[in-house]
């Protein structure tokens, strides 16, 4: 990977990890592009943790309030601390059990361009759903977290599911949107510790400057998106990015089409 591939990698990481379009998807189909063939998904796991950051960014201080009320015992955020862990026990075990067939899932153009589409459905979905309430209950909690492991998969948006599953149960777009980038945390930390050694072991393949400069990119950019994406979350217009969906798909499948 040479530095402008590492700096187009970060960039499209950045803006496509929080904004419901799949950024694995996204990494995938620019990696085929570009030429770049990784043999495993230690790139795309590391530039996801690089990501982690922007959540700690825009999200860090309702985490301490949080963390600190944990502390204090306080049960509105012991309450939701346990919200968090519920949703996130569906992706750990699906992240666990099958990571060898998630990763093989990574390399078919036309697969991802199904997902693609399928994200495209489930965005518009989300058309004229507003919900009243402030946090999910455990039974809700359990459908966003299900919606998260669904979303392991390369090209099914991890933000597109999981706030569609959010706002379809009944939460506001703003607790939709909390809930769904603090649930990231631990599914985003998780990966990177699977990947921690493969990555470590890569680095002198994919070259460190590149690295690091996609690195700063995707958490720059991931800043930007996440703010960027609550606006458009809280003025009702999250679907709007199913016809994107639709569009990268079929030219994704165009394209492993003809190349196939």
């Amino acid at each position: 990977m040479n530095l402008w591939q590492g700096i187009l990698l970060g960039l499209v990481q950045g803006l496509t990890e929080f904004l419901p379009v799949s950024s694995s998807g996204h990494l995938v189909l620019v990696e085929a592009l570009t030429g770049l063939h990784f043999t495993d998904v230690t790139v795309e796991v590391s530039l996801h943790v690089a990501t982690l950051g922007s959540v700690l960014v825009v999200y860090g201080a309702r985490l301490w309030q949080i963390l600190v009320g944990i502390t204090r015992r306080d049960r509105a955020s012991l309450r939701y601390a346990v919200l968090l862990i519920i949703a996130s026990i569906p992706a750990g075990l699906v992240g666990v059990l099958f990571h060898h067939q998630i990763e093989q899932a990574f390399h078919s153009l036309v697969w991802l361009a199904v997902q693609f589409i399928i994200t495209g459905g489930i965005l518009l979905l989300t058309k004229g759903a507003h919900g009243a309430r402030t946090e999910p209950t455990p039974a809700t909690a359990v459908v966003i977290g299900s919606a998260q492991a669904f979303a392991i998969l390369p090209a099914i948006s991890r933000s597109g599911a999981t706030i569609a599953a959010a706002l379809k149960t009944g939460l506001t777009p703003a607790a939709a949107a909390e809930f769904s980038f603090l649930m990231a945390i631990p599914v985003i930390a998780g990966a990177g510790a699977l990947e921690a050694k493969d990555a470590i072991a890569s680095m002198e393949h994919v070259g460190a400057l590149p690295w690091v400069a996609s690195f700063v990119c995707a958490f720059a950019a991931g800043v930007w998106s996440i703010r960027w994406l609550v606006r458009l979350i809280r003025d009702g217009r999250f679907y709007l990015f199913a016809p994107y969906c639709f569009a990268i798909g079929f030219f994704t499948l165009a394209y492993a089409l003809w190349h196939g």
